[in-house]
């Protein structure tokens, strides 16, 4: 079968289709051009897993976390029942939005006609709906979106028909099994608004290539490029393994116990298809999280993760504030290149380039990419 998108003639999927050692990058189209990105809407966002949160972000009966799911209001919510929810933040009665921001709360009201849901998103208050006949309050509870906890993630999808996030991983899963993700706290998070599509972001965490080139006095001595390597995925996810320079220098931050002493040095970025991104060294854990506000912009939150028995460790703070900086500095590195590449994906004459077989990572999302697009 001949696999067709808009835009793409067939020798640029058939370049992108290649195996790695003859493979293009995707067109320049699939960056881009709106009706590519509003077919990614339809076909990827509202089709897969998003992470939302971490649990300890909504710890306690009341907490919530207000989001955008791929253009749905949606909200993390832990219910007083113990649940933790995921939920549309539009009111039944004439959409207006419920919540805004974070915080901690028993009722949501609306601010509109004081429509009143609980933790639950139950509909316990609609004032003077008296005379309207055969009027339903258990009808109108909030929409809950589908939710899964993977290693204290809380991730929602907005297709009721989409499988179950953890089995699609489970080869990934037990990759970073000793590193104990479900130890993580949210220590905390830098944000950021780009002009790029998500996907030269997500392309540029997922290769260490660059790192000649834009880390040279950063990430390059620490973590060659030439050393990096990929291993073979079975499923929709891709792990990148940079090898430490050097392995014999003690680790900064006491490691997970059960941590292999190479697990401890070397550097890991992963990517859950999409755009689940997560920087792993040892105990510290940096989870980009992105928001894609169009073809030529995105949303990002960083969270800096540490495990939580870290907290008690004698200057944490230093080391909370530490990360930070070291996470700032390389993110304002990879702005320099990602802005330079955006502006040459906006020029006329640009095309389609080679893939080095040090970018499997975006080989191998590419294959999934078009899988997505032209499948059915």
């Amino acid at each position: 079968m001949v696999e067709t998108l808009p835009g793409f003639a067939g020798e640029m999927i058939a370049r992108v289709r290649a195996p790695l050692a003859q493979a293009w990058t995707l067109p320049v189209a699939a960056y881009t051009s709106g009706e590519v990105y509003a077919r990614e809407e339809a076909r990827i966002f509202r089709r897969s897993w998003w992470p939302l949160a971490r649990l300890d972000q909504v710890g306690s009966p009341g907490d919530y976390l207000s989001l955008d799911l791929a253009g749905q209001p949606v909200m993390v919510v832990h219910g007083h029942d113990r649940k933790v929810r995921v939920l549309s933040r539009v009111c039944r009665h004439r959409a207006a939005l419920v919540a805004e921001g974070a915080g901690n709360r028993k009722l949501f009201t609306c601010p509109y006609h004081s429509w009143s849901y609980d933790t639950g998103g139950a509909l316990v208050r609609a004032p003077l709906m008296e005379g309207a006949e055969g009027f339903d309050r258990a009808a109108c509870n909030l929409t809950e979106i589908r939710s899964e906890i993977w290693e204290g993630f809380i991730l929602a999808n907005l297709d009721a028909e989409a499988p179950p996030f953890a089995p699609q991983v489970d080869t990934y899963t037990r990759y970073f099994e000793n590193f104990r993700l479900s130890d993580l706290i949210v220590a905390r998070t830098l944000e950021f608004e780009h002009g790029w599509n998500w996907k030269v972001l997500v392309e540029n965490f997922m290769e260490a290539y660059h790192h000649i080139g834009v880390h040279p006095e950063t990430f390059e001595p620490a973590f060659h490029a030439r050393d990096s390597r990929v291993p073979e995925s079975d499923g929709p996810w891709s792990i990148l393994h940079m090898p430490s320079a050097h392995p014999d220098e003690p680790s900064i931050l006491p490691p997970p116990p059960g941590l292999e002493d190479w697990q401890a040095k070397d550097l890991f970025a992963s990517v859950a298809f999409p755009h689940f991104l997560l920087g792993i060294q040892g105990a510290s854990v940096l989870w980009y999280q992105l928001f894609p506000k169009g073809p030529d912009r995105l949303s990002l939150k960083i969270h800096i993760c540490l495990p939580f028995w870290l907290q008690e460790a004698e200057g944490f703070e230093e080391i909370v504030e530490g990360t930070a900086q070291f996470a700032t500095a390389i993110h304002m590195e990879d702005i320099a290149a990602n802005d330079s590449v955006w502006a040459g994906l906006s020029a006329p004459l640009t095309g389609q380039g080679r893939l080095s077989p040090l970018e499997k990572s975006i080989w191998q999302m590419n294959q999934w990419w078009l899988d997505q697009m032209t499948g059915v």
